[in-house]
């Protein structure tokens, strides 16, 4: 009888795994995208002498808020030396970094050009969508108010796309993808910074303009090959 049933047991714990396996296998061949993850910052020009800054945020993530100012500085000051792409990870302690990154992700699509005001706009109204605020709220009416909020943002015109939007499955598979390309690099925390495909140290910490003119000055000045042995800690 023990034995019958510990067979069950074992059979159920095979289906189990070849279930888990299949699935993921299924959500696999979704990978890879049409086109590279991450919103480009402007119209830079990208190519072999470009100083290329991945930078991971969560768009209700306060590091990451703080960490984008200093940034916006740096590739404004080392322009057009420096580039910029943003890939969103949104943590999953933070109940609506999900739909955040969604609304993003379906403005960018509508109208590239808004993708980063409205960036800007959830990091400085993020805190009506932490946790503690929003625990009382459904994630429908939490949905909704983004995209009232993002329809003043971005115009009335967009109300009805916005809406369809987040009922589209294409848009949230688009916001998984940034998620899975996130932990395909091992990014954990936001803000984490990848520097010429290298990643920066004290990932979860935002650096400041001074910080950035010390990792920049060495890559940008005329004796940057000379400067090359600084950045060993980056190796």
């Amino acid at each position: 009888m023990q034995e019958g049933k510990h067979r069950i047991l074992m059979l159920l714990q095979t289906a189990w795994v070849l279930l888990v396996v299949f699935v993921l296998k299924g959500c696999a061949q979704n990978l890879p995208p049409a086109k590279y993850d991450g919103f480009v910052y402007g119209h830079p020009r990208v190519d072999s002498d470009s100083i290329l800054i991945e930078a991971f945020f969560d768009p209700v993530c306060p590091d990451s808020r703080d960490a984008w100012p200093p940034l916006k500085q740096a590739l404004q000051h080392y322009a057009p030396r420096i580039s910029v792409v943003v890939h969103l990870l949104p943590l999953p302690y933070h109940d609506n970094a999900f739909v955040s990154s969604r609304a993003l992700h379906i403005v960018n699509q509508l109208n590239a050009s808004a993708t980063f005001p409205l960036l800007e706009w959830f990091f400085k109204n993020q805190e009506k969508y932490y946790n503690a605020q929003t625990r009382n709220l459904s994630r429908v009416a939490v949905a909704n108010d983004i995209v009232n909020s993002v329809t003043e943002v971005v115009g009335n015109s967009y109300h009805s796309d916005l809406e369809s939007g987040l009922n589209d499955r294409k848009t949230d598979l688009k916001t998984r993808v940034s998620f899975k390309y996130s932990a395909s690099r091992g990014v954990y925390a936001t803000p984490t910074f990848f520097l010429n495909g290298f990643v920066l140290p004290d990932a979860g910490s935002p650096t400041d303009f001074n910080g950035w003119k010390k990792i920049f000055d060495p890559l940008v000045g005329n004796e940057a090959s000379k400067n090359q042995e600084n950045l060993h800690f980056f190796l």
